[in-house]
């Protein structure tokens, strides 16, 4: 499913006229009024690599802020032109380093806030507000609206369902626009904020869009780890819904090792866990922290001890509910060919060790590819019952996640991440 366009050509409008402009499109006298009574999308979307690429003539396309082949691949190629590590992800911010430290001034129209992805279009949601900060500290704000609606052959039709309205600007004046934000939230619907950028920049704008009840989506693979998941726990703590794309990428390793152990005779198993090791891409440690976490909770170990060492890797040991050890152990791994979201796990290593009857030994391994089982199975576990599954990749747009969240959730934080989210603390600090 590839993005579409607004119906019409967005009109750009003074700040001051946008809230009468979209009152008179919705009238209720017009004809025809097709307006949806859905929820309200407030998106934040930087994108500063995609925009900088195009900056230094990189990039020739316009800047749509998606996260598309050409832009990867672009991107990708700037991790070998700056000489990165080849384990950097393709929208690192070394990456963004390198392109703002270089010459250009090509110029590329902005479509951010204009294409509409039909994963969420087909939502019909009421509105969608763009925020879409520039690389030129000397842009005004802009103010740009247009209705939209699905393409006939997804199910539209000629009549509006919905309208976006895109804030443009240096971050200054973005800032200075959230009052105009407040104002064309429909009260009487659910609003949503994707915070479509790293958790660590404008965190005043992030604490002033982000404010219950509006429901949140994260991702918790960018920004500093100690950053993502303190956040994570707060919005948690103060009963907020917050949805975490870095949580749902865990989703096909959750179910892949839940159907491991399904058959009654690998049940007992589950008692008798003494080590859990994971692998992840690059040094981002939050998925793999969480995926622990959550086995934890659902077994019942409780948190005894972390440490890091210098290489990245984290130590932790927890006890289970017979007071017995379970020693976890998170390996950042150099990868020539990272995932666009860093940290994703490629395998992990579970061993089970029953002391009344080491016949019933088991070690499970998971990996994201065959190869990674191999390196897994290096463990000295000849002796044990190996159980190897590959965990399919659940690639996509980042729409297509954002779309699967709006069309699922309750308006409610997952229980599951809930009960993960301060176990994965207690290991990272």
């Amino acid at each position: 499913m590839s993005p579409q366009l607004t119906l019409q050509t967005p009109l750009k409008l003074p700040p001051e006229e946008i809230s009468s402009y979209l009152e008179q499109l919705w009238s209720d006298d017009r004809p025809g009024n097709l307006g949806s009574n859905t929820f309200c999308l407030l998106v934040w979307q930087p994108s500063w690599i995609e925009q900088e690429l195009v900056r230094t003539g990189k990039l020739s396309s316009p800047i749509l802020g998606s996260q598309r082949a050409e832009v990867l691949e672009a991107a990708r190629n700037i991790v070998v032109e700056g000489d990165l590590p080849h384990c950097t992800p393709p929208f690192d911010e070394a990456v963004q380093s390198f392109l703002s430290a270089k010459d250009g001034n090509e110029k590329g129209e902005d479509f951010r806030g204009q294409h509409v992805h039909s994963a969420i279009s087909n939502l019909q949601p009421r509105r969608l507000i763009t925020l879409a900060p520039t690389l030129n500290r000397d842009h005004p704000l802009e103010t740009l609206v247009a209705a939209y609606c699905p393409l006939p052959e997804e199910g539209g039709g000629q009549n509006a369902c919905g309208d976006v309205v895109v804030l443009r600007g240096n971050p200054s004046s973005i800032n200075d626009g959230l009052g105009i934000v407040k104002s064309l939230v429909p009260d009487d619907l659910p609003s949503w904020v994707w915070w479509n950028g790293s958790l660590d920049e404008a965190t005043e704008l992030f604490d002033h869009l982000a404010r219950s009840p509006r429901r949140l989506i994260i991702d918790s693979a960018i920004g500093n780890p100690s950053r993502c998941l303190d956040l994570l726990l707060t919005k948690i703590n103060t009963e907020q819904a917050v949805n975490d794309l870095n949580w749902l990428r865990l989703r096909a390793w959750r179910e892949t090792l839940a159907m491991v152990f399904d058959p009654p005779e690998r049940r007992e198993c589950l008692d008798h866990i003494v080590q859990l090791d994971i692998d992840i891409e690059g040094s981002h440690p939050v998925q793999g922290l969480l995926l622990a976490a959550w086995l934890a909770d659902r077994l019942s170990w409780k948190h005894n001890v972390s440490t890091k060492n210098q290489s990245g890797q984290i130590f932790a040991e927890f006890l289970r509910p017979d007071g017995e050890k379970v020693v976890f152990h998170l390996i950042p791994l150099p990868v020539g060919r990272p995932s666009v979201h860093p940290g994703q796990i490629t395998g992990l290593r579970l061993i089970s060790k029953n002391q009344g009857d080491q016949k019933k030994g088991v070690c499970v391994i998971l990996g994201s590819e065959s190869g990674e089982c191999m390196r897994l199975e290096a463990g000295g576990m000849a002796s044990m019952d190996l159980i190897e599954e590959l965990v399919p990749d659940q690639g996509g747009p980042v729409e297509m996640d954002v779309a699967r969240l709006l069309s699922t959730s309750r308006g409610t934080t997952s229980p599951l991440l809930e009960a993960a989210a301060p176990i994965a603390v207690q290991m990272l600090f």
